[in-house]
């Protein structure tokens, strides 16, 4: 590592060599009286130094409650001041975060507690109709009968501590505030002191991501990994100090608490997140009166946003830079943003969480021809290629292949799944990531189209598998098929075709309700039909393509099938 580190010099990763800990303690030295975070929903603000220091006192809790580096920590919950407290504590004294989907129902919290393998859990009360607490009792029954840090679960071994963020007292939960009690017995030098101990290719974070059984796979990253790519991610934008970046995007996933909170310690900007969840009119709300300088989203947020009644009427002169990330970006929607919403500075980011996340990235200073319609280049320390699937041969510009990269970026692997990582990741370090692409002759790249099933909803992966084989734990269902079709808000909505037993029946609205039972409500079609047969080759392999090109005409969505994106 040993790069030079010279303060103003951002041709050089000075964050390079460092930990989480270490890059936020410099940040906070250096800027202590600007603002570190803004909750606009909970009326909440610290400064860098106030940041740093209750990151501190956080830490010193988690060590009283007897957690030591290496163990592994999960946080369920929506856009909330704790989270972003516990990252970094967790980070400081080599914990390991686990981020669950706050939209996580009973069934899947249980698979990510279990797959990984927490020793705490901390979480919300409930966030509009998620009950987090009820459904975590349900999931784990023997929480009735215990104490906090007694907890014993046949499920769960290695869970004892529940942390309740908010809401009444629970007998089996440790409340936020005796938290901090537990570490005033915690020296302070006890958390330097593990802190340099700590090395930066350390795993520290574990994301999941679907997966095509239906299981997600959990990719672990290193503090190396995220804060590199923080590094070239803010760049890309000019971020500095001065900057407040808008962050309606979920803090569970990469977009937000790598692109979000990591890029904002890592530059020094504000971290602004409007609501505990995305809302346009608290993002519309936040820019203006935050002054937010950068703007981020998937591009069904942007879409929300520019169609709003307030926007008209919203003040939004502030905005310079942004990312719009997370799933293919129409070109004339980033056209509007960058004409109408005054964003002339967005850029397109193109990774997964397995990179940590982005591998490309367009530029503040590129043409606009070349940051509406491409994703970029390489980020620095990352190379990327285009294969034939089929072969492995690396192919020439302007060929579509699958988009494979290599470099700081790409994750340890997927938690207890060596298969899985292998399959992955091949011998010579090329993070294999099932999307289409091509490369132009300036080096810029493209997204075509995905080699595997999956459905990009607003920027969450969803796997037809998963949705599958629970419609097929319906006593009237024979058969399923779920392909994802042209959306313009969404990118892309879910379709079922559903074939019936002979002699049974079933309505939509009940398979809608049978799968939201325990899926999460982004998982749930929206469209529906059912059939008596599926297209297939004459082999008798069914032609998900043709469900899909079938369902467009029936469903009259080929002007938005036709949007062309970057």
């Amino acid at each position: 590592m040993g790069v030079t580190r010279k303060e103003g010099d951002s041709s050089v990763p000075w964050v390079d060599g460092l930990t989480i800990g270490q890059v936020l303690q410099s940040t906070a030295r250096r800027f202590p009286d600007d603002d570190a975070f803004v909750f606009c929903a909970a009326s909440a603000r610290m400064t860098w130094a106030e940041f740093d220091a209750d990151v501190n006192r956080i830490a010193r809790g988690l060590l009283g409650l007897g957690f030591v580096p290496g163990d592994h920590f999960g946080v369920w919950a929506t856009n909330v001041p704790q989270w972003v407290l516990l990252q970094f504590a967790t980070a400081r004294i080599g914990v390991v975060l686990v981020n669950i989907n706050p939209s996580y129902r009973a069934s899947e919290l249980a698979y990510a507690l279990q797959q990984s393998d927490v020793r705490g859990l901390a979480l919300i009360d409930h966030y509009k109709s998620s009950h987090f607490l009820d459904m975590l009792c349900q999931t784990c029954p023997e929480l009735a009968s215990a104490s906090p840090g007694q907890l014993q679960s046949k499920a769960f071994p290695k869970l004892e501590w529940i942390i309740a963020l908010r809401g009444n007292r629970q007998p089996y939960a440790l409340m936020w505030d005796q938290l901090y009690s537990r570490g005033e017995s915690v020296s302070q030098q006890r958390v330097e002191d593990i802190a340099n101990a700590l090395r930066p290719t350390d795993a520290i974070n574990i994301q999941y991501t679907s997966g095509t059984t239906g299981h997600p796979k959990g990719a672990m990253l290193s503090h190396r990994n995220v804060l590199l790519n923080a590094f070239y991610a803010g760049r890309s934008q000019r971020l500095d100090h001065r900057d407040r970046i808008c962050l309606p995007v979920p803090l569970y996933h990469c977009f937000g608490c790598v692109l979000g909170t990591m890029v904002c310690v890592v530059h020094g900007s504000a971290m602004i997140f409007p609501a505990e969840s995305f809302s346009a009119e608290a993002t519309l709300g936040a820019i203006e009166h935050e002054r937010c300088t950068s703007l981020y989203g998937v591009p069904t947020m942007f879409i929300a946003e520019l169609e709003h009644p307030d926007y008209p009427q919203r003040n939004l002169t502030s905005l310079r830079t942004g990312i719009m990330a997370g799933s293919p970006c129409p070109i004339e929607l980033m056209k509007r943003v960058t004409e109408e919403m005054g964003a002339n500075e967005i850029t397109i980011g193109y990774g997964q969480t397995e990179a940590s996340p982005l591998i490309t990235q367009t530029r503040t200073d590129d043409p606009i021809e070349l940051r509406v319609g491409t994703v970029g280049q390489t980020l620095p320390g990352f190379e990327a290629k285009i294969i034939d699937p089929d072969t492995g041969q690396e192919l020439g510009d302007g060929v579509q292949g699958e988009f494979c990269g290599r470099g700081h970026g790409v994750m340890i692997g997927y938690y207890h799944m060596p298969d899985r990582t292998a399959a992955a990741i091949d011998a010579d370090g090329w993070l294999h990531t099932g999307d289409l692409g091509m490369r132009q002759s300036n080096g810029y790249y493209r997204i075509t189209g995905r080699l595997h099933d999956m459905i990009i909803r607003g920027g969450e992966n969803i796997y037809p598998r998963e949705i599958e084989e629970r419609l097929y734990e319906h006593p009237a269902v024979e058969d399923v098929q779920v392909v994802g079709v042209p959306d313009r808000r969404f990118g892309e909505e879910v379709l079922a075709w559903v074939k019936l037993k002979r002699g049974d029946t079933a309505t939509e609205a009940e398979l809608r309700e049978f799968c939201g039972e325990s899926l999460s409500r982004f998982k749930v079609p929206r469209y529906w039909k059912f059939v008596e047969r599926f297209p297939t080759t004459v082999t008798g392999k069914i032609q998900k393509f043709k469900i899909r090109e079938q369902a467009i005409t029936e469903l009259g969505l080929h002007d938005i099938a036709n949007i062309e994106t970057a």
